[in-house]
């Protein structure tokens, strides 16, 4: 049992919230609670923003929105008023860490601050406020703010909570309860290793979207692509093993283990192991096809993009642990140029780096023209022409990284075609001698077994809830 206090009652008769942040996963967050009737304040730097949802309180759109919501939002905070139970921090992660210093001041003695950011930032939070009063909350869900105090919730979910010793904390029951109004709550006992699954997924859907100016569906169409994006996670990976962190299956089916590229498929012109990978993002980008990079749109507006908070925090842990992190390191640069103005984002900036960071990897050199692949729906004859092309082998002279021992890949599966265009290729345990097309109305559950093994069905991947317009949380 945890000796945590439990967090102190407001007038109210519950615990006092304060919501930093009012862009999307604030505002709707703050919209939740007020219709909930807990004593909430909303802090926005953004006078036009307060303005907004004082004059027509929160309006939001979309997946179990609750319309609009009547609320409150202050750009600043009085000193010397009633302090807060849970502050709930929902800015973007270059600012949490000035956010967090700023509202210390007002978190009451047993309070916690809760970080609702991709990225590492407990780990920041809590040398700000203590470890022992910070708490990590993994948003499963979209969201964008479409105009000033406007919300359009773009997908359904929750939340995964959880502290960095994993220790149980009678506040974190408090906050599940508060945040069940939003969507449904998972206790976790390992949010380091949930944090670094979606980091690994944020770093390659995140950075790939921003180099190639485009939604996740059309660009997970291109081989070259989806091979950057292995080379992106299995870097993480690499690094998370290399801190002994056991990594979470993200929304408990996607398993990060089993998507790293073995050191043999880091080499390797075609494999079994490489189509059913291949075969996974495939699906992930027709499922998620309108899913749009954050960092663009932050680049876009003007803003400074998270990247040193997602491939530049991989790149800075490994090389403190030693281990060779050349595709984030690259892809930080390329975002930093394009935040600057000194590149574009474009599918051809996009392939340039591709070919450009060959050099820095075991992998092969190129890849021969693909053939175009339809997002929507995908066509039942895919095979390993598309999903794996030959390609050219890697010169003699290509650099030898350091990577931590990984098992070999069991026997691969045989491919079948789907019998017909509304199904795709499903994906067997790793080991099974056949692949049998499955409908797209086929249950999401993880297949295979132990450790490192087993991927999700591709088609039932395919029948998973609409996706967010960009990146949750």
């Amino acid at each position: 049992m945890s000796s945590s206090p439990a967090p102190s009652v407001g007038p109210g008769g519950g615990p006092r919230f304060l919501v930093v942040g009012c862009g999307g996963i604030g505002g709707i967050v703050a919209a939740h609670l007020f219709e909930q009737g807990h004593d909430v304040v909303a802090l926005t730097k953004n006078p036009i923003i307060a303005d907004a949802i004082n004059a027509n309180g929160f309006v939001v759109r979309g997946d179990s929105a609750p319309g609009q919501v009547r609320g409150h939002a202050v750009t600043s905070l009085p000193r010397g008023g009633a302090k807060f139970d849970f502050v709930l921090l929902c800015t973007q992660p270059p600012q949490v860490e000035d956010a967090a210093r700023n509202a210390i001041a007002f978190l009451s003695n047993e309070g916690v601050m809760v970080c609702f950011q991709n990225g590492l930032c407990e780990e920041r939070v809590a040398k700000i406020a203590g470890a022992d009063r910070t708490i990590g909350a993994i948003v499963a869900w979209g969201a964008s703010m479409v105009d000033p105090g406007v919300y359009d919730r773009t997908s359904g979910g929750g939340f995964a909570i959880g502290k960095l010793d994993g220790s149980a904390d009678p506040r974190l029951d408090v906050l599940a309860r508060a945040l069940e109004a939003v969507g449904p709550v998972a206790m976790t006992a390992n949010l380091r290793g949930a944090r670094w699954s979606k980091l690994a997924i944020n770093c390659a859907i995140s950075s790939l979207g921003t180099l190639g100016g485009d939604r996740l569906g059309v660009l997970m169409r291109s081989r070259h692509v989806r091979r950057l994006a292995l080379e992106i996670m299995t870097e993480v990976v690499l690094v998370a093993r290399a801190y002994a962190i056991k990594l979470e299956k993200v929304s408990g089916t996607l398993d990060l283990d089993w998507i790293a590229l073995t050191p043999t498929e880091r080499v390797a012109t075609g494999s079994a192991g490489l189509v059913a990978k291949h075969a996974l993002l495939l699906a992930v980008g027709a499922r998620y096809r309108r899913l749009r990079s954050s960092m663009l749109a932050a680049i876009e507006r003007g803003r400074a993009p998270a990247v040193d908070f997602l491939n530049g925090e991989v790149s800075s842990r490994g090389q403190d642990v030693g281990i060779a992190t050349p595709i984030n390191t690259a892809i930080r640069e390329e975002i930093l140029a394009i935040a600057a103005g000194r590149s574009k984002s474009s599918h051809v900036s996009l392939r340039a780096f591709f070919e450009r960071t060959r050099k820095l990897t075991n992998a092969p050199v190129s890849v021969e023209p693909e053939a175009t692949v339809e997002a929507q729906p995908l066509p039942s004859e895919l095979g390993v022409a598309i999903l794996d092309a030959p390609v050219a082998e890697p010169p003699a002279s290509a650099p030898a990284l350091r990577f931590p021992p990984l098992s070999a890949p069991p026997p691969g599966p045989k491919i079948e075609a789907a019998p017909d265009e509304g199904s795709l290729v499903a994906v067997a345990p790793l080991g099974a001698s056949t692949v049998e097309a499955a409908p797209l109305a086929s249950s999401l559950e993880p297949v295979g077994a132990g450790p490192g093994a087993g991927a999700p069905s591709v088609a039932a991947l395919a029948a998973a809830p609409s996706p967010p317009e960009k990146e949750p949380g």
